[in-house]
């Protein structure tokens, strides 16, 4: 996962850990550091660290998953709640190899029935620094993926910074996986 890859076409990224977006040119050379819930996490050949979309994993030779991911149908159907824990599940942290439920970062989840029918999904997440400039994009990613969820009409997501995040909200797998036990 370290060689150089050359870039096969112009690449939207966002830069790690201010969160600005960048343009990436065509044949830049790029090293994958981390490649987890459909995003590339990669550092240029000129030392940026930037993070690339699963939207556009084809630029790095990847194949692009289909958008019309639903509920992929298990041997007993899920429940909502189920299926939007497994969803943000998904969402990583660009530097850190472990999912952003396992690191402790969402706080509260809340589903609650629409007069309309379906959902809505009320999550409060935090970062691991207050000063990361990837909270947006981390929202719109957790976002993106509980939409997929079926019966899920609303959503929002809120960054909150109290009570501070710390490493005991980590769960043990987290811990493991980053060499913590």
């Amino acid at each position: 996962m370290h060689d150089i890859i050359k870039l096969t076409r112009d690449c939207e990224a966002t830069q790690i850990p201010i969160g600005s977006p960048i343009m990436l040119p065509k044949g830049t050379g790029v090293r994958i550091t981390q490649a987890l819930g459909g995003t590339y996490t990669v550092v240029t050949d000129h030392g940026y660290m930037v993070r690339i979309s699963e939207k556009d994993g084809d630029a790095l030779g990847k194949e692009v998953p289909k958008q019309d991911q639903k509920n992929s149908g298990s041997a007993k159907p899920a429940t909502v709640e189920e299926m939007v824990w497994n969803q943000m599940r998904t969402c990583y942290d660009p530097e850190i190899p472990v999912n952003i439920v396992d690191l402790g970062l969402v706080y509260a989840c809340d589903i609650s029935p629409l007069p309309d029918g379906g959902h809505k999904v009320d999550v409060e997440m935090t970062l691991t620094a207050p000063g990361c400039g990837m909270g947006e994009v981390l929202k719109a990613e957790m976002a993106r993926k509980i939409s997929t969820v079926p019966g899920v009409k609303a959503i929002n997501v809120a960054l909150v910074w109290e009570p501070q995040w710390d490493q005991s909200r980590m769960t043990d797998a987290a811990k493991l996986k980053l060499n913590m036990l």
